[in-house]
């Protein structure tokens, strides 16, 4: 079973859910994973943060963070992915990406998290940020944010 269920703040924009589930499975199957329960949580800089400061005891704004709840066998996963949608517009403009294509990074990010993949020194993050493009190449990106 492969089951990733997608739920978006209402008073941010309207993303195709399809396509947020379709980079999940994308990344997890790469990997090896043959079956997960996933929930992928588009939320405010706030909750995530709060997330942050509860679980890693950091009280610094983030844009993603991924909890592996259960893992069996590198088989099969449950976990959760909060992405900040405030900070990832703020990072797009930071660093003159689209937002679209910012989102869809951090849902890569989250993944590679899920799987145990780090990002906490230069090396890592060199990587991390390797896989992200990677995926990015792989992923037709642009329908992400729903047209009014």
């Amino acid at each position: 079973m492969k089951n990733i269920y997608v739920f978006i703040n209402p008073k941010y924009e309207k993303l195709n859910k399809s396509l947020c589930s379709h980079i999940v499975k994308k990344v997890l199957t790469h990997y090896g994973l043959q079956s997960f329960d996933l929930n992928l949580i588009f939320t405010s800089e706030t909750y995530v943060s709060d997330l942050k400061k509860e679980f890693f005891s950091k009280a610094q704004w983030t844009d993603v963070i991924a909890f592996p709840l259960y893992v069996k066998n590198k088989k099969y996963l449950e976990g959760e992915i909060y992405i900040s949608m405030p900070t990832a517009k703020e990072n797009a403009k930071l660093y003159k990406q689209s937002y679209g294509k910012e989102l869809v990074r951090l849902i890569i990010h989250g993944s590679l998290h899920l799987l145990g993949i780090e990002d906490d020194t230069i090396d890592k993050k060199e990587k991390m940020t390797k896989m992200e493009e990677f995926f990015l190449k792989e992923i037709s990106w642009e329908d992400l944010i729903e047209k009014k």
